[in-house]
């Protein structure tokens, strides 16, 4: 995993500062990011699919592709970040995890630029290496009240729904916490919730290649990950909610109580 996504990331680093020219072009640099996001993930696909042959495949661009092996599946997010990148802001990742009958057991999430990795085996603990930082083990924030702690979260733009729903959460959030934080790649706003930078996170509308790995670093690290209902299904339902012990009851209720009057007018 680690050698398909430093493979990866070569390319993804050419083409980012191939990119950032693009951006006082007329046409505009949309189609070249599309292409550097198709090109990443078919340089991750490959070499997985040599590493393991007849694993399946769920991935962003090529969708579900099934293997021999039934029991195992590697989640793909080639370019988690793709509105930064597309705008030269160098925050994304390459996210890779990898499910064994259908449970997350190992994940990495990768940011090109500043050269961090963040892994983690499940019943193994995650950690963090760069060239710049030794190995360490990631723990989350042991922070335990809102007014201390500083979330992330992300923001349904154009088309999405969600929005007026989301107001709400933010209208009723605000008052209470330290600060929000709209980053722009889910994968590393759950890998900075396990790194303790970030206290908590939600977001609705999600894909599973968006969550997947992160979610696998916020249990490794000691936090707790679920959907709106508490559950465990954030994969099939696109919410998730991760903080560390003592913070994701309030955030989770927080959140469940800005989504009854929506629930509420929708049965209506």
């Amino acid at each position: 995993m680690i050698g398909a996504a430093n493979k990866a990331a070569r390319s993804l680093r050419r083409d980012f500062r191939e990119v950032e020219h693009l951006q006082v072009a007329r046409k505009g640099p949309g189609d070249f990011v599309t292409m550097a996001d198709l090109k990443a993930e078919k340089i991750i696909q490959e070499e997985l699919a040599t590493a393991r042959p007849g694993y399946g495949f769920i991935m962003e661009e090529k969708g579900k592709i099934e293997g021999g092996d039934k029991t195992h599946c590697w989640v793909i997010d080639p370019l988690d970040g793709t509105t930064n990148f597309l705008h030269g802001i160098p925050h994304f990742a390459i996210s890779i995890a990898l499910m064994r009958e259908e449970k997350i057991v190992s994940a990495i999430v990768y940011q090109p630029i500043t050269d961090e990795l963040f892994y983690a085996e499940k019943g193994h603990g995650a950690f963090l290496s760069a060239a710049t930082i030794p190995k360490m083990r990631l723990q989350v924030a042991k922070r335990t009240k809102l007014q201390d702690a500083v979330f992330a979260c992300g923001i349904p733009h154009g088309v999405r729904a969600g929005r007026a729903e989301f107001l709400t959460e933010i209208d009723t959030m605000l008052p209470h916490i330290a600060g929000l934080r709209r980053f722009g790649a889910a994968a590393l706003d759950l890998a900075w919730v396990a790194a303790g930078r970030v206290d908590g996170f939600w977001e609705r509308g999600l894909s599973a290649w968006d969550m997947a790995a992160g979610a696998l670093l916020v249990s490794e690290a000691g936090g707790l990950v679920s959907d709106i209902d508490n559950g465990t299904a954030y994969l099939q339902t696109g919410t998730i909610i991760a903080a560390n012990e003592s913070l994701h009851p309030t955030l989770l209720k927080q959140l469940q109580k800005q989504s009854e009057p929506q629930i509420k007018q929708e049965a209506i």
